[in-house]
């Protein structure tokens, strides 16, 4: 009797926890998954920024065509006069709007009428490829 039980307590034993040989398959397919999600993602971070500078973009555009409305038509000389507000009314953005989705502070332009909205994109200079403008 004793040895019977004893016999099925090793079978148990023997029967629960994995393989080396499946252990080492599930960490092969956790790699493969590894290998082919990450740089799915990284690549979405980066068009998620550029996304987001985009909309920046719109809402400085937004925001000067109001300063225009309120000033008859008269464009903001800086971006910057879009953040301060008056004793009756607050600025049209906050400060940290004016900076793109890398930190880097839009270029601003006027000619007459007409105005220029840049980022410097994702390597921090004005004139690249990488440039996203209005």
């Amino acid at each position: 009797m004793k040895r019977e039980k004893k016999e099925e307590q090793v079978k148990k034993n023997r029967r629960s926890g994995f393989t080396l040989v499946e252990l080492l398959l599930v960490v092969c397919i956790l790699g493969i998954l590894a290998a082919v999600v990450i740089p799915n993602v990284i690549g979405h971070d980066e068009e998620a920024r550029r996304q987001a500078t985009r909309t920046s973009i719109t809402a400085i555009e937004q925001a000067v065509q109001i300063f225009a409305m309120r000033h008859n038509g008269k464009l903001p000389d800086s971006l910057d006069e879009l953040t301060a507000g008056t004793d009756d009314k607050p600025g049209l953005l906050k400060e940290g709007a004016l900076n793109d989705s890398w930190g880097t502070p839009f270029q601003y332009t006027k000619t007459g009428k007409k105005f220029k909205i840049v980022s410097a994109g994702p390597d921090g200079e004005i004139g690249g490829e990488d440039d996203i403008t209005n």
